[in-house]
């Protein structure tokens, strides 16, 4: 259980850091038709209209992700990089990918619901008055969701959410390593100095790989059924084709800026956090 808790522990801890970050990022990529994306002039449009804490809006489905996806994710991968490595303690290569691979999937398929339900509070206020859900917090979207909509609700969005996990995680856990091997000679082995770059990088790294994953999964799961009871888009490729055809390929960009600013910090701290938290010493 020690790699879920470290591992859980540190993603928690970032998602409250950055939970700000995450509402402008989802915010951006609802608009569509590839409006201008200006995440300070988002910020304070959220702040002047809707008060403060609606940049907070979400953060108990937010922990509620990490404490399924996060956990999970780490842990799985933890767990798998110390039973392969070798005999100099090194996770080859092509074992660090299928950790990663493995870690990923699972770990997008466990934090789905608590993803799907983010996604929908941070949207609720942008909706017409008719189509909002008025989640109380992010218990209250899951129940709601599983309630109302069944197993396809409960899972909406399941299948994206696991492409992101995937490519989220590739980029993510394969490069930190690598990184960090590059760097230390010049900033020393296991330095904070060390762990803040490494991580930064890897979550830039992770952000880069993973935004048009990302972004089709907000519009699945942020979409409503319309007058004829039928969902705006019907699958993952089917989300794809509609937006490059309406709004060209690079609106699956929409918001790189203010993605890579709200991934890169997470992972980043999630890594931060995670390697302080196994250097103390009654948590070992």
């Amino acid at each position: 259980m020690y790699p879920f808790a470290i591992g859980g522990t540190a993603a928690c801890m970032a998602t409250t850091c950055i939970q700000p970050i995450d509402m402008v990022k989802v915010r951006i990529q609802l608009q569509e038709g590839g409006a201008a994306a200006n995440p300070i002039k988002m910020a304070s449009t959220i702040i002047k209209e809707e008060g403060f804490l609606t940049m907070y809006r979400g953060l108990s489905a937010g922990i509620l992700r990490q404490l399924t996806y996060g956990m999970s994710r780490l842990g799985i991968f933890q767990t798998l990089e110390a039973k392969f490595k070798d005999e100099k303690g090194v996770l080859p290569f092509e074992k660090r990918v299928g950790a990663s691979l493995c870690a990923g999937g699972i770990g997008a398929l466990f934090g789905t619901p608590a993803d799907a339900a983010l996604v929908r509070m941070q949207a609720d206020t942008v909706l017409p008055e008719a189509q909002r859900r008025g989640y109380k917090n992010g218990l209250d979207a899951m129940f709601r969701m599983a309630k109302e909509e069944g197993v396809k609700g409960f899972f909406s969005g399941a299948a994206p959410t696991v492409y992101r996990g995937l490519v989220m995680n590739l980029g993510m856990l394969v490069s930190k390593g690598w990184y960090e091997e590059k760097i230390k000679p010049y900033t020393g082995d296991g330095t904070q100095v060390t762990r803040f770059v490494s991580g930064g990088l890897s979550g830039m790294t992770a952000a880069t790989m993973s935004l048009p994953f990302d972004f089709i999964k907000t519009r699945l799961q942020k979409q409503t059924a319309g007058p004829n009871g039928e969902m705006q888009y019907k699958g993952f490729i089917d989300c794809v084709r509609k937006v490059v055809a309406a709004e060209g390929p690079l609106a699956l960009y929409q918001g790189y800026t203010t993605y890579l600013v709200r991934i890169t910090p997470h992972i980043m701290l999630t890594w931060v956090f995670m390697d302080n938290l196994k250097d103390i010493a009654f948590l070992k």
